[in-house]
């Protein structure tokens, strides 16, 4: 696995840090006003960020897996609410557009705009009475004449607000398919979704009315495919938990050095010390993790075990690291408008985002051996005697004295 330590890889990323020191400054404003700046998203385009995680061939960066993982957290960790804008439309919607579509034909001009950030893509899967069982998904593609039409309601989607296009999973016939949707046409509306942290990441959703599409965006897919194109997903969001964490440990350590407390600095003090050490553990740990899979991911292999155990573990490990993080700065941490406040409310949404840590754990036993075991009724009464009438079968002896 090559760790891109070479002169090229360092001079990307020292290159991709200075041009997001702007998104850095405004990191704290875009969260009070819970709105991505017009800057960042210029800045992004810039800064060449999108085009980072596709091949020389598409207009991408040919980049190798693990310089993917790197130049992510170095966004992640300039502003969380931009980074989850700008990755989830060239990682998760572009890399299902380059998947699924065909870039190099019909939907050149798809993957273009979301490279070039002309365009902004997002991936609608949930809906407003749904997460992750997708016996509970109404939005549905029917036939009208040479294409179709699409129709339902999507929720709790990054970059809902404001995306020019949508990949969006939806019922096909009596199958699944990936619908390639122009959000800028009649028959779509809009709504924003107010959030704990990550405030700069536009998050909502849209009802469709039987918004047009071209027969050549809905493309079928089996079900199964769903958890492979999430792999994307859980892999942005894991790096988005390392630079969460890192950030709080590198403040957790400035603060711990200079603030003294009993004649001396609280770095000093053991407990503070050994909180330091498991946060920093905790972090190189998932961080290779990361890389890890990334690099996997990226020469083509299935790592849908491997993502789901790494967005587990880093999802976890930053909501461990913010509240060591908060015990060492004491009450001072939570006061409003501070970085480590911001960082405390964007860690969780990791956590929930992309599916939850629950739903995670029950794909991993099954990926390692447990196999899928599917629900099937059951009474709760049957077999416990509980469903018995107790006065009916009642011994002669129930309710005599002795």
């Amino acid at each position: 696995m090559n760790l891109r330590s070479d002169a090229v890889g360092e001079a990307l990323l020292a290159g991709l840090e200075n041009d997001l020191l702007p998104v850095a400054a405004r990191a704290a404003e875009a969260d009070r006003t819970a709105a991505l700046p017009g800057e960042n998203w210029d800045e992004i385009r810039e800064s060449g960020y999108l085009r980072l995680f596709h091949p020389a061939a598409l207009g991408g960066a040919g980049i190798d897996g693990v310089l993917q993982a790197r130049a992510m957290e170095v966004l992640a960790r300039a502003c969380g609410g931009t980074y989850w804008s700008a990755t989830m439309s060239t990682l998760l919607a572009g890399k299902l557009v380059t998947a699924y579509g065909d870039p190099a034909g019909k939907h050149r001009h798809l993957i273009d705009g979301v490279l070039s950030g002309e365009r902004k893509a997002c991936f609608a899967v949930v809906e407003p009475t749904s997460g992750s069982d997708p016996g509970t998904y109404r939005t549905r593609v029917r036939r009208s004449g040479a294409g179709y039409l699409i129709s339902g309601t999507k929720a709790k989607i990054t970059n809902a607000p404001d995306a020019d296009l949508a990949v969006i999973l939806a019922r096909l016939d009596e199958g699944w398919c990936f619908a390639f949707v122009d959000l800028r046409q009649p028959g779509v509306s809009r709504f924003t979704t107010p959030t704990l942290g990550l405030k700069a990441m536009p998050w909502g959703g849209f009802t469709l009315d039987d918004v047009p599409v071209e027969a050549q965006d809905v493309v079928p897919v089996p079900y199964t495919e769903f958890a492979r194109g999430m792999a994307w997903g859980w892999l942005f969001i894991s790096v988005s938990s390392i630079a969460t964490a890192e950030n709080a440990l590198a403040a957790a350590v400035r603060h711990a050095t200079v603030h003294e407390s009993w004649g001396r600095p609280l770095a000093h003090l053991e407990t503070v010390g050994s909180q330091l050490a498991d946060s920093r553990a905790e972090i190189d740990a998932v961080r290779l993790l990361a890389w890890e899979t990334s690099w996997h991911r990226t020469q083509g292999r299935d790592v849908t075990g491997r993502v789901a155990t790494l967005k587990i573990t880093a999802t976890e490990t930053a909501v461990r690291v913010l509240n060591r993080a908060v015990q060492i700065h004491g009450a001072q941490a939570l006061v409003s408008g501070s970085d480590l406040e911001r960082w405390y409310r964007d860690a969780p949404m990791n956590v929930i985002g992309g599916f939850a840590s629950n739903r995670l754990r029950e794909l991993v036993a099954e990926q390692a051996g447990v196999g899928h075991v599917p629900y099937e009724p059951f009474d709760w009464l049957q077999g416990t005697g509980l469903e018995l009438d107790l006065v009916a079968t009642a011994s002669p002896l129930v309710g005599v004295s002795r």
